[in-house]
């Protein structure tokens, strides 16, 4: 096990090293709404002369649009879809960032220029994100204004009050991070920690009741990589009491999530099925709302988003 996760973590590492941005990715920009600042995004447009899907891909916790390098943009390119990457406020650092107005209408904004300006099918719209990508992803399910067929979440935030705690006990930079972002004036306040986070947020069941919202987490994130499964976990449950979901056995058990933090392992079928080349140790699922809890760490499998999303079948 251990030389599993050594390897995980420096293919990561070297992953992350190597990756480069897609020379055929163009830039261009859009003045905000809300204050006029000018908000950058890189795009790639399908060539084929029928509407395609839009791929929506949102930046992580400690990036920009210009900075991130790893990005789903090579599988899109691949299947001549349509693709943006917005920079909806940048680095999570600054009162905003972290799903403030200003980053949801951004995206929002993002979107819209999609539509005018790419050969779209209106009817395929997915949104990704990785880690705090993910943090905005599960935001653009509650308050995005579009419709939008599909969602896919990895490594996701869904409460900063509890990664606040997490990230103090851990010695990590996000703890400044988050103060920074809910704008407390150099000291944590809860309630506004709540405020930009989704678990606490009002769920739009008829806007999303037909979209597809897919929730990844690696089961040693938290102890390998920088956000617990539980931020997910309990997202995904919050999102079926609010759907009413009335089948117990669709919940993540308090036993089995205690489990999986406890042992980082679930007890599985030998052999086990399989997300790409890791291992799926559990897995629930109410209407359209999916979790999935796999071998790995704070990971995104980027040749499986897409294919995951498009089907609408079970991870």
């Amino acid at each position: 096990m251990k030389q599993s996760l050594l390897i995980t973590c420096l293919f990561t590492l070297c992953f992350s090293a190597i990756a480069q941005r897609p020379d055929y990715l163009r830039k261009d920009s859009i003045r905000s709404a809300l204050d006029g600042v000018t908000q950058v995004f890189y795009y790639d447009k399908s060539t084929l002369g029928t509407p395609q899907p839009l791929v929506v891909e949102l930046h992580s916790w400690s990036n920009s649009a210009d900075s991130q390098k790893g990005m789903i943009a090579t599988q899109v390119h691949a299947k001549n879809w349509n693709y943006i990457f917005p920079n909806f406020r940048g680095v999570n650092n600054h009162p905003k960032a972290c799903c403030s107005e200003f980053v949801l209408s951004d995206i929002d904004e993002a979107i819209d220029w999609a539509l005018k300006n790419l050969k779209v099918d209106r009817k395929q719209i997915y949104v990704v994100g990785y880690s705090g990508g993910g943090y905005a992803t599960l935001a653009t399910y509650m308050r995005s204004r579009h419709a939008i067929r599909g969602f896919s979440a990895w490594a996701s935030i869904s409460d900063l009050e509890a990664w606040y705690a997490e990230s103090v006990e851990r010695k990590n930079k996000y703890a400044a991070e988050i103060v920074q972002c809910i704008g407390a004036n150099g000291a944590f306040d809860a309630e506004k920690a709540r405020a930009r986070s989704p678990l606490f947020w009002e769920t739009p069941t008829g806007k999303r009741k037909n979209s597809l919202l897919q929730i990844y987490v690696g089961v040693h994130d938290g102890y390998t990589g920088s956000v617990p499964i539980s931020q997910s976990i309990n997202f995904y449950n919050k999102l079926l009491k609010d759907y009413k979901e009335k089948d117990q056995t669709r919940y993540v058990s308090t036993e089995d999530k205690e489990l999986m933090l406890k042992t980082r392992s679930f007890p599985t079928q030998n052999p086990p099925e399989k997300l790409g080349d890791r291992a799926i140790l559990y897995q629930r699922a109410s209407r359209n709302i999916r979790l999935t809890v796999f071998e790995g760490s704070h990971d995104i499998l980027y040749d499986q988003v897409l294919t995951k999303m498009s089907s609408g079948n079970n991870p």
